[in-house]
């Protein structure tokens, strides 16, 4: 809900950032670092994911799906669900809607280190990587002992600070998910991971970095994420007449932009046709029957 009306158009992991698709951007780097194939879970608007990906062969990977229906797993859940697709024993899980630049040899190697341990009591299952908390009241935080070993969850506030925020990365044993029921919806953070801390201490480790960390959970996340890697860039088939002035704005695909036009500090999204002389700023657009919905962006 939180980046509604661009959820209306394409699923979150699908919406670009300086012209490309976010889950291209993960799926490029994952390659980058060795991974040679991936899987997608699939729910809302699932056609915007599959169409940008595809079966992954431009990007260096083999792309599977695996589909959430009828209703969205979890974080948790959605890895039960794909265990038979993946068929591995340790595998990575990326968020869809966050950037990182975590080093992925390194966090496996701490995974590696984490699970090797003689006593299964206190062998890893989990390694999630981590980067300290600088916006407590904002994020929720993990909680770590010496031996870099997750000792439980807070929610953001004060209660936070000292805390390492998770960057939506992680390595995993399937024997994190196998004791799940199949298809029933479930969260990692706040009931799996919690259950498995409880129950064998020592199971969730944590990695700490300096990565970089980049949200778009929000409008205004999403925005300043594409200032930060190049709100110039544009989609695909985009038509801007000469005479029009488009600034400060983020173009999805299929966008013609017509004469003497201003579009300022905007978010235009697929399929927007802006008629001349039409003058639109800070706002969302969105296609619609009969021409173009417009809403600003400070109250999305």
């Amino acid at each position: 809900m939180r980046l509604r009306p661009l959820t209306l158009v394409r699923a979150k992991p699908a919406i670009p950032v300086a012209g490309e698709p976010i889950v291209r951007r993960i799926t490029r780097w994952l390659a980058e670092a060795g991974v040679t194939e991936v899987v997608l879970n699939l729910h809302h608007l699932p056609a915007t994911l599959t169409a940008v990906i595809g079966d992954g062969s431009d990007l260096g990977v083999r792309a599977r799906y695996s589909w959430e229906q009828p209703v969205v797993l979890g974080s948790a859940g959605g890895p039960r669900l794909a265990l038979p697709i993946l068929g591995a024993e340790t595998f990575l899980i990326v968020n869809g809607d966050t950037l990182t630049d975590v080093a992925i040899d390194e966090l496996s190697a701490a995974h590696a280190a984490a699970s090797s341990s003689s006593s299964d009591s206190s062998r890893a299952i989990v390694t999630l990587a981590l980067i300290p908390n600088h916006e407590p009241l904002r994020y929720g935080g993990v909680l770590l002992d010496q031996r870099s070993r997750v000792t439980g969850f807070v929610r953001r506030g004060p209660g936070a600070s000292g805390s390492f925020h998770f960057v939506g990365v992680q390595v995993a044993s399937a024997d994190a998910f196998r004791w799940l029921p199949m298809g029933e919806p479930v969260n990692s953070i706040g009931r799996a991971y919690d259950r498995l801390i409880a129950e064998f201490p020592g199971s969730i480790a944590g990695f700490v970095s300096g990565a970089g960390f980049w949200d778009i959970g929000t409008v205004a996340d999403y925005v300043a994420t594409s200032r930060v890697l190049g709100i110039d860039g544009s989609g695909r088939n985009v038509r801007i007449d000469p005479s029009a002035h488009v600034t400060s704005t983020i173009l999805w695909d299929d966008i013609d932009v017509g004469r003497d036009c201003v579009i300022d500090e905007c978010i235009v999204t697929d399929r927007v046709s802006i008629p001349s002389g039409a003058v639109y700023r800070r706002s969302i657009l969105v296609s619609a029957t009969g021409g173009v919905t417009a809403r600003p962006i400070d109250q999305a």
